[in-house]
């Protein structure tokens, strides 16, 4: 992709929300940190959405969700496309395919809904606005569901492959703690503790940077798999297998002939199919 490998889109999407992050932080300590009408009595954290409501912080708030989410967005359509081009451990099955569909349909949902709440800010739209907020939350756990279910699927086939636990474990990581501290901030923002509900709200922003870079992983394999006789085929284990040798046993068995321990495929010559790949005979359902 224009001489570039494709972990630059992740990487590129978590540094983009992270400068924006940090520029609306910084200025806003830098300005003496002002106390804005949206604060109660006893409050001096802000929200995102108080910076990102202000004169100076909703174009920027805006520009930089914007920017970091479009990119970020193009990752699972990437993904995708890598996989099926056999650049990453291609999809064995419909259902994998359909749980690839599905997180990214909630991604872009999710996406949607972070560019309506920063147009929709706190001040003049706070109904809308946070809707909009739980729309994003809600979107981006749910494809990190999907995701997750699609990986434990695909660890069943390539199981030689680490990088897809490892990235399994970290995106489960991310589902167990985001709703974790978004049920806290729910509630410590509902009790009027406003100062630990903002510290809540700035460190679920910066959680969803490093699930964002945790996609850098996943398109590791890309980088040695440019040309074609490097790519992923589909696994050496079909599904069936056990299926079709039970079949060719008990037909063998029938006719007094003999009984092929891999499902009765033949190798060049005529000769049996060699077992090297016996290894692939018993799979797991999880990593």
């Amino acid at each position: 992709m224009f001489g570039l490998s494709y972990w630059v889109l992740p990487l590129w999407s978590g540094c983009i929300w992270l400068a924006t992050l940090l520029a609306m932080l910084l200025v806003w300590v830098r300005m003496g940190e002002p106390r804005y009408r949206e604060f109660t009595r006893n409050q001096n954290v802000p929200y995102i959405s108080d910076i990102g409501a202000t004169s100076w912080g909703y174009p920027t708030f805006i520009a930089g969700s914007a920017s970091a989410i479009s990119v970020f967005t193009l990752t699972f359509v990437a993904e995708r496309w890598l996989r099926h081009k056999g650049r990453l451990a291609k999809n064995y099955n419909v259902s994998e395919k359909i749980l690839s569909g599905f997180a990214t349909l909630f991604a872009l949902i999710g996406a949607l809904g972070l560019i309506f709440l920063t147009i929709f800010d706190t001040v003049r739209y706070p109904h809308v606005h946070v809707s909009m907020l739980c729309v994003f939350i809600a979107g981006y756990i749910i494809s990190a569901i999907f995701i997750c279910a699609e990986y434990q699927r695909l660890g069943v086939h390539w199981r030689q492959h680490r990088i897809l636990a490892a990235s399994f474990w970290i995106k489960l990581g991310f589902i167990i703690v985001e709703i974790a501290m978004a049920i806290a901030f729910g509630v410590e923002d509902k009790y009027g503790n406003y100062n630990t509900a903002g510290v809540l709200e700035w460190t679920i922003s910066l959680i969803f940077i490093f699930y964002m870079l945790s996609f850098i992983i996943d398109f590791l394999p890309a980088t040695r798999t440019r040309h074609m006789e490097d790519r992923f085929g589909l696994p050496h284990m079909r599904g069936d297998d056990d299926e079709k040798a039970m079949q060719t046993q008990a037909s063998g068995n029938m006719m007094g002939g003999p009984v092929y321990s891999n499902g009765g495929h033949y190798g060049e010559n005529g000769h049996q199919a060699p077992a090297q790949d016996a290894r692939y005979n018993t799979t797991s359902r999880n990593f």
